[in-house]
């Protein structure tokens, strides 16, 4: 496969791109799904193909093929030779690539269990046993889950002399409980997802975690609905990656300050005259993307332009430093990629994503936290949100919450919700949990771009303590 990569990259070479490069990409899918006691789907899925991306004349190309073989790779390169010289006869700002060093090497995530040779028996087993679980109380009327795993193989190559193998293992899964009485439902859900093989859903405990799961969906039912007042909340780890993903992760997406996101997913509010200049949260808040997270769904040796993994911060003792960048974009506010560029597959351009957005520790247990808060609320679980295109303003939902009465948690709140400001939500934090509280998330499905593309992104959290936040729904 590389010999392949190398020719293209040859033939690019004599046609004098100023740029190209070649990925191969093999996709190889599994995934199981359950609902009330019965396995709704079995889907295996593998494919493969390559793609050719061209900078000439200050203009990209791009041309795909799931057919890999040399008759194909004179067709790609020709269309997308003919793709940049078509977009180059549209007046626009010539394009600008940060330096980079060619690279070389292999990556391979660490996997103990293969999850594809795990026999589909003992995967629908563990499934059904959790929805045995979920069973024995008739409060929940539906009862879902899934398994999922994922493996890609990329080979890489630049006409600058790069070349890159890769192999990815991507591992997961998730229950959910639903909870009805009398016209009202409530749900709990508990999951996640690593970089790993098999051995991950073993640590989930999965069925250890389903009478938890199915006991607090019922209990939902005859809590008390969250109040509507401005008091301290108490967010933990898992609430926090929801947060940071969106209030720090999209928006510092440097393709979104420059627009070309607008269409889509929206711009930022982090735009480049506040660079360096923005206070963006208290000085306890660090956010750093870090390519390099043992484990990380957006952890990798180099990105789909051959730029090494790294950690850039983005988020400086509550200054905001730094983007998330490409090679292209990156010179616009005078610096060097961060190595954000990806694409879901074969057949897409890469995009600036999302690796690993980790926010980093302070210096209490979460039990301090709370014990520091004499009135509040404690809440955990995404359940929804909503957000507005600059990724400033937001309202968030969780699943569960629980009174902080003078520093104990005490009677359980339904349907919380909490919204602000995001500079302002940020500045208000005066609490966030030790490195041992840190846990690291998996979401395997953050969409941008057009046409769309997912990505598998991670994020290192702590529990957090914010002051004076509007919770309940506001009418």
């Amino acid at each position: 496969m590389q010999e392949f990569v190398r020719k293209i990259c040859n033939s690019l070479e004599i046609k004098k791109v100023f740029y190209g490069d070649v990925r191969i990409v093999e996709d190889e899918a599994e995934i199981i799904v359950f609902k009330n006691g019965i396995i709704e789907a079995i889907t295996h899925t593998f494919n493969t193909g390559f793609g050719v991306r061209v900078l000439k004349n200050s203009a990209w190309g791009f041309s795909s093929s799931n057919v890999v073989n040399k008759k194909m790779a004179d067709l790609v390169t020709r269309d997308a030779l003919n793709i940049a010289r078509a977009s180059a006869s549209i007046p626009g700002q010539p394009v600008k690539l940060a330096a980079a060093k060619p690279v070389k090497g292999k990556y391979k995530t660490k996997v103990e269990i293969n999850p594809f040779k795990v026999s589909i028996d003992k995967k629908i087993d563990l499934l059904m046993n959790c929805d045995r679980i979920f069973a024995r109380d008739k409060k929940i009327k539906v009862r879902t889950g899934f398994v999922r795993f994922n493996r890609r193989l990329v080979h890489f190559g630049s006409t600058e002399g790069s070349s890159t193998t890769q192999e990815f293992y991507y591992t997961g899964g998730m229950i959910r409980a639903y909870a009805m009485n009398d016209g009202e439902v409530q749900s709990r859900s508990f999951g996640n997802f690593r970089q790993a093989g098999y051995e991950f859903i073993d640590t989930l405990n999965l069925i250890e975690n389903s009478a938890r799961v199915r006991d607090e969906a019922v209990q939902l039912l005859s809590a008390e609905q969250c109040p509507e007042i401005i008091t301290t909340i108490v967010l933990d780890a898992e609430q926090m990656v929801l947060q940071v993903h969106e209030s720090c992760g999209h928006p510092t997406e440097l393709d979104r300050v420059l627009g070309t996101e607008a269409s889509y997913a929206g711009t930022s509010f982090m735009t480049a005259e506040r660079l360096n200049n923005l206070q963006y949260g208290s000085r306890l808040i660090n956010i750093v993307a870090d390519a390099t997270t043992p484990g990380g769904l957006g952890s990798f040796g180099w990105d789909d332009e051959g730029i090494p993994a790294q950690r850039v911060y983005l988020v400086k003792n509550g200054l905001f430093v730094g983007y998330q960048s490409s090679r292209e974009t990156a010179p616009v506010v005078n610096g060097q990629s961060s190595g954000a560029m990806r694409a879901d597959g074969w057949n897409r351009i890469p995009l600036i994503r999302m690796t690993n957005i980790n926010l980093l520790s302070g210096k209490h247990s979460l039990e301090e936290l709370i014990a520091g808060t004499d009135d509040g609320v404690f809440m955990t679980t995404n359940k929804s949100w909503s957000i507005d295109d600059k990724r400033l303003n937001f309202q968030f939902g969780c699943e569960l919450a629980r009174r902080i009465e003078k520093g104990k948690l005490t009677k359980l709140y339904k349907n919380p919700t909490y919204s602000s400001i995001t500079p302002k939500f940020w500045n208000s934090c005066d609490g966030l949990g030790k490195e041992s509280t840190r846990e690291l998330f998996g979401v395997p499905n953050c969409g941008k771009g057009e046409p769309g593309q997912t990505a598998f992104v991670g994020h290192g959290t702590v529990p957090a303590r914010f002051r004076n936040v509007q919770i309940g729904i506001a009418k």
